[in-house]
């Protein structure tokens, strides 16, 4: 009679869950990273006008309510809880059905200017991430995504 023996099962068994183990942080990593993309509309929508007031005035709004947003508790998604403009930064806070890594975290993105040339348009930096050279960067970094879950652009 042919077959396999439990030994030979087991070592099977073993091998494909080490695989398994191996695979799951990065798929989990690529999820929490879907998501932070999932901010994207939200984020786009409190830019324009923190945007359009540096270009005005040379001056960023202090909220949500300056930049003509609704309040940041109105501003949210899937995973995103509330988006609040803080002094020309937009703080991103995920919540609602965002993974656990997310829940309750803060991506900031803050604008970076050329003082002295309004007519240059904003630029947005994610994160950690430092400023184009000749630009200076506006509004504080609030930002308590772990690093390792942070897009390249935002490290």
């Amino acid at each position: 009679m042919a077959g396999f023996t439990m030994i030979e099962m087991m070592v099977v068994l073993a091998v494909l869950a080490i695989l398994a183990m191996t695979a799951l942080p990065s798929y989990y990593t690529r999820v929490v990273r879907q998501q932070i993309e999932g901010m994207g509309p939200l984020v786009a929508v409190a830019e324009a006008p923190v945007a359009a007031a540096w270009r005005m005035t040379q001056a960023l709004p202090a909220d949500n309510a300056a930049a003509g947003l609704p309040s940041a508790d109105k501003m949210v998604n899937n995973y995103v809880s509330n988006v609040a403009v803080v002094n020309g930064a937009v703080n991103v806070t995920f919540g609602n059905r965002a993974v656990g890594a997310l829940a309750g975290k803060v991506l900031t993105l803050r604008p970076a200017v050329v003082s002295d040339a309004p007519q240059v348009p904003v630029t947005w930096v994610c994160g950690n991430a430092q400023a184009p050279k000749n630009m200076t960067l506006m509004g504080a970094n609030q930002t308590t995504v772990p690093i390792p879950y942070l897009p390249l652009e935002c490290k």
